[in-house]
């Protein structure tokens, strides 16, 4: 059998298999909670060697997109908790992903008088949805210094509810433009302060979230997401090498549970930052517009890699590791289904016979 369909651990969370379930935003939150619908929607999943949840904003001000959860109450623990003891019981294990979306987002989705923060007053190009319709990105606005360490001890907090919701770890989200990635880019980060200018400068507050995250709830449940060279939402990071590689080497010491590269077209940068990475790999491989696909478990066959990261075949293949392992046929993704209405997603998808 591949090499995919063996167990592994990431820290001190054993996988049944290389296969992970990526991030993907849903947008059906109510009220910053998640429902029992998402309870369905991942333990529909739980074969998954890992389940990574869609972005859970750390903080109010760290929430870009309408309807998305948050894990910086009491209310969104106890929430969160329907959703890990569905996966636990089903057998799976489920990290949740901590996303702070810095300068992505709009005033609409915050409260009153507030604006998206960013570490330099650098609006991104484009738009988003929002319940009062399509808006501009707005300019954001520059995050001092004292608020820049509440941002870091948010992101601590929210790891630490995230164990009491019954999460194995977390992943921080550093990548696709996000908050931590506008620190790490100089196209977003124009500070000439410590958290700026040089490699170490960009690369600081990554490795302050990643530190305090660790410090918070243990390296082996901490895990980090990086997007290098992509330019999702507006990013621009020419020479991304020399800064990913000041992160890598101050973070190396703290027993990360994995790393997790959503990939550009330089596989040759991937190679170079697995060697820099002392733990395991998870790749979301470049792929151009097809989805990741059963021809990418090569990538853990010829060593690129230790686990596979796999989004809209998830969606509509929640039982997507026996298709793999089978050969079974795979259901096609429908965007019209997975993005329409209020459902737990393909609850109604075509099954494989028992």
């Amino acid at each position: 059998m591949s090499i995919a369909f063996e167990p592994i651990a990431v820290g001190g969370t054993k996988l049944a298999n290389r296969v992970v379930m990526a991030p993907m935003t849903r947008s059906r939150a109510r009220g910053g909670l998640v429902t029992s619908l998402t309870a369905q929607y991942y333990a529909q999943r739980a074969s998954a060697g890992l389940i990574v949840t869609e972005g859970v904003q750390p903080s109010v001000i760290g929430q870009g997109y309408p309807f998305t959860p948050g894990l910086h109450s009491a209310a969104q623990v106890a929430a969160w908790r329907e959703v890990t003891g569905a996966v636990h019981a089903a057998g799976g294990k489920i990290f949740a992903q901590l996303l702070h979306t810095g300068r992505i987002g709009h005033p609409v989705l915050l409260p009153e008088g507030a604006v998206p923060v960013a570490p330099s007053p650098v609006a991104a190009r484009g738009q988003l949805f929002t319940p009062d319709g399509v808006k501009e990105f707005v300019t954001p606005r520059e995050l001092t210094e004292p608020e820049i360490e509440r941002t870091v001890a948010d992101f601590a907090n929210a790891a630490r509810n995230a164990v009491e919701a019954g999460f194995d770890g977390v992943e921080l989200h550093g990548a696709n433009g996000y908050l931590i990635h506008q620190f790490l880019a100089p196209g977003s980060n124009r500070r000439t302060d410590g958290w700026g200018g040089s490699a170490a400068g960009h690369a600081r507050f990554a490795v302050a979230v990643v530190s305090a995250v660790a410090g918070a709830i243990g390296g082996d449940r901490t895990a980090l997401r990086i997007s290098p060279g992509r330019p999702d939402n507006d990013m621009h990071e020419p020479d991304p090498r020399p800064v990913y590689e000041e992160l890598l080497g101050r973070t190396s010491g703290l027993g990360l549970a994995y790393l997790h590269i959503m990939e550009a077209a330089d596989r040759e940068l991937t190679h170079a930052l697995r060697r820099l990475f002392p733990g395991p790999l998870v790749l979301n491989p470049h792929t151009g517009d097809r989805p990741t696909g059963p021809e990418d478990l090569a990538l853990i066959e010829d060593g690129t890699a230790d686990l596979i990261a796999f989004g809209r075949l998830f969606l509509a293949n929640p039982d997507l590791p026996r298709r793999l392992a089978t050969g079974a046929p795979l259901n096609t993704p429908d965007p019209a289904t997975f993005y329409g209405g209020d459902a737990a997603g393909y609850t109604d998808y075509p099954a494989l016979p028992a």
